[in-house]
């Protein structure tokens, strides 16, 4: 009886000094979390492979946003996979740092060969801003936000994600708050 308790005092201690060691978790942390539900809130489906999340949180390392010219088309469907005119939760890395990020919700707008193509979503009102270009258009609440504030598309910035790292999907957006978007597009990126 003396040698288990010695044995497992001694595994107590052991995982006491790896801890301290390694330290607290930041509640901040810019690490998603390890497990995410599939799309549409179960498990993902056939022919979409679970993220590999790297220290990042993304399956491959981000390509950078996207530069030039495409086509905002709206086509949701209901098949498990992200298409444009849906929100999908994934994750965002800064813009001025892409090795950290933040889990968010994001308007999928169109596609490349090997990215989907999508603008960043938020709930800071950004009516007030001053600086001479509209770079937001206001979606007003819906599904994806589930405290039900208000949402704006970030126009300046298009992100380039992998299906693989779609953590779950949000809504699917009506075709006239896309429009709003698509056309917010083709004035500020001269998109098709």
């Amino acid at each position: 009886m003396a040698e288990t308790s010695g044995r497992i005092f001694g595994l107590l201690r052991s995982l006491a000094g790896a801890f301290l060691k390694s330290g607290p978790r930041s509640a901040t942390s810019t690490a998603p979390p390890r497990h995410r539900p599939g799309a549409r809130g179960g498990n993902r489906p056939a022919g979409r492979p679970a993220s590999s999340a790297t220290a990042r949180g993304l399956s491959s390392p981000y390509p950078g946003d996207f530069r030039g010219t495409s086509r905002a088309h709206y086509a949701p469907r209901p098949d498990g996979a992200a298409d444009p005119g849906e929100i999908v939760w994934t994750w965002v890395p800064y813009e001025e740092d892409h090795r950290q990020g933040k889990d968010r919700p994001v308007l999928v707008v169109g596609r490349t060969p090997s990215h989907l193509l999508a603008v960043m979503l938020t709930s800071k009102d950004h009516t007030d801003d001053h600086r001479g270009v509209n770079d937001y258009i206001d979606l007003g609440t819906g599904p994806w936000d589930r405290q039900g504030r208000p949402s704006e598309a970030k126009l300046d910035r298009i992100l380039q994600i992998s299906e693989a790292d779609i953590r779950r999907e949000g809504a699917v957006l009506d075709a006239r708050r896309f429009a709003l978007v698509a056309g917010g597009l083709r004035s500020r990126h001269g998109w098709s």
